[in-house]
């Protein structure tokens, strides 16, 4: 056997790999458990409810987000919810913004919490001390709410988003739901990455059983997350996970390991992120958390690196081998791979409703996710950057 022959066998393999991922990402999708609006019947239990929600955005140098995260947020209902802005020490005019909103909206349910320091002495990463506050000042009010919504800033809300959500936790019974929002692309650093990222997470991660009680399997969208306060309460909040990095996952293994109830839905186009604004925000954000994904484990990571190096690219580069060795085995193979992706990506136009915006660069998305693979792997060994919005991560 020669050597197009055995490439072509490969990329007939890759590309089975690749329609068998579609076929997953197909089957998920399908089976997905969306946000719904509450029926008729359950209006005036939702609205009541609503009545006793506060909505907690934690800020931290959120400049170019915190107006368009609160405005949508108040926009998105008429109900007298209380919607609460935490600035977590933010150097650049987060504060200053969300304060001439305030002083322009006059609106009575948006209040502005001046997040104090970090206690000294003790390890509170990304939002958890900023979320922490909040609950405490909520606390201390005469009319503590029954239900708490963690919002990041990141995030945009469509109208009835808030009654969705919450009639999912009412209908569920749980103690949390949370929200898988709509990702929005716009640099060509995250049309490279990130509907890789999504693909990655639709297909490996069961939502079905995530939200079946019997199942240990647990999993949680930090963007979106909505508790009610006495099993937030219960297992100990932001402050029983003050020192871990990806804390939206651990306080959703928490609920449900106290058999409190965990309820995932995805928010479509009334829950919509767009997570990075710049090629090094994404950079940042992903190697921040990929390896603690992985649990730490380096041979998963370099599987998770060559796995998505062969499906991405291998289709691609036999793609160039068969021009240039003219066989034509290796393109009905390659092109076979690259309908495959394609597929995929079709697949994220119907149900994620992301454009089909530069999928034929498939090739050096792989590359780049591959190099944040790596990437994550090392900074969260070593601690060397290992960093979110510039505050280190490792534990001092």
């Amino acid at each position: 056997m020669g050597s197009p022959e055995i490439l072509a066998r490969v990329l007939a393999l890759t590309a089975l790999a690749i329609g068998l991922v579609a076929l997953r990402l197909w089957r998920a999708l399908q089976a997905s458990p969306w946000l719904r609006d509450p029926p008729p019947e359950q209006a005036a239990a939702v609205a009541a409810a609503m009545e006793r929600l506060a909505v907690i955005v934690p800020a931290y140098n959120e400049a170019e987000n915190v107006v368009g995260c609160l405005s949508s947020i108040l926009d998105s209902t008429p109900a007298p919810l209380q919607v609460w802005l935490v600035d977590d020490e933010s150097t650049d005019a987060t504060w200053e913004l969300a304060q001439a909103l305030a002083a322009e909206r006059r609106d009575p349910r948006l209040h502005l919490l001046k997040g104090d320091p970090r206690p000294k002495g003790q390890t509170w990463v990304g939002k958890n001390w900023a979320c922490a506050q909040a609950v405490a000042a909520l606390a201390t009010r005469p009319d503590p709410p029954d239900y708490l919504l963690f919002l990041d800033c990141d995030v945009r809300l469509g109208p009835g988003a808030i009654e969705a959500a919450l009639w999912s936790l009412l209908e569920s019974g749980s103690g949390l739901v949370s929200v898988g929002p709509q990702v929005v692309c716009g640099c060509l650093a995250e049309w490279l990455v990130q509907p890789i990222m999504m693909v990655i997470l639709a297909a490996g991660y069961d939502f079905a059983a995530v939200n079946d009680p019997k199942s240990p399997k647990a999993f949680a969208f930090g963007p979106c997350m909505l508790f009610r306060r006495s099993a937030y309460e219960q297992v100990g909040g932001h402050a029983s996970v003050a020192d871990v990095v990806i804390e939206d996952v651990a306080l959703g293994q928490r609920v449900k390991a106290s058999g409190l109830g965990l309820e995932i839905r995805l928010g479509g186009p009334r829950v919509r992120s767009r997570m990075y604004a710049n090629g090094a925000a994404l950079w940042e954000g992903w190697t921040k958390n990929w390896f603690l994904g992985l649990d730490r484990n380096w041979a998963l990571a370099v599987l998770a690196m060559v796995t998505v190096l062969s499906l991405c690219s291998l289709p691609w580069l036999g793609l160039i081998l068969a021009l240039a060795t003219g066989s034509p085995q290796v393109l009905a193979a390659s092109l076979a791979g690259i309908l495959a992706q394609g597929a995929i990506r079709l697949l994220l136009k119907h149900w994620a409703h992301l454009p089909l915006r530069y999928w034929w660069l498939t090739a050096a998305g792989g590359w780049v996710t591959a190099a944040i693979i790596l990437a994550s792997a090392l900074r969260t060994t070593t601690g060397r950057n290992w960093t979110w919005r510039g505050r280190p991560l490792a534990a001092n």
